[in-house]
């Protein structure tokens, strides 16, 4: 069987033989070096006075991002996440993660409130 199959995008199956599918783009995104990253830390209160420290600005590889959202958690010693294209620490640790960014070689620095 092809792989083109599973890349097929809003169609099932089509009876015309001149149909053209559409296909989803590739995803072969290059991450950027760590020193062209310009990355932002956040601090976002969720609900019952919980706080989350919010890294967004990443552009790459979800790859890549996930492997930095490892490693900051491992050095925070909290749990966390990514989504959407951000990193997700749990806790106030904006001070600790963004000295751990710097170290790294981002571009980094707090923002917001």
């Amino acid at each position: 069987m092809s792989t083109k199959k599973n890349k097929r995008v809003d169609v099932v199956y089509s009876t015309n033989p001149d149909f053209n599918y559409k296909e989803e783009p590739d995803e072969t995104q290059i991450t950027p070096e760590n020193k062209l990253q310009n990355l932002k830390v956040y601090l976002d209160r969720l609900g019952g006075g919980k706080l989350l420290s919010r890294i967004t600005g990443f552009i790459g590889k979800t790859e890549d991002l996930e492997a930095l959202a490892k490693l900051l958690k491992q050095k925070c010693g909290v749990g966390g996440n990514t989504k959407d294209g951000n990193i997700l620490i749990q806790g106030d640790k904006r001070d600790k993660v963004v000295e751990l960014l710097l170290k790294e070689g981002y571009k980094a620095k707090k923002a917001g409130g």
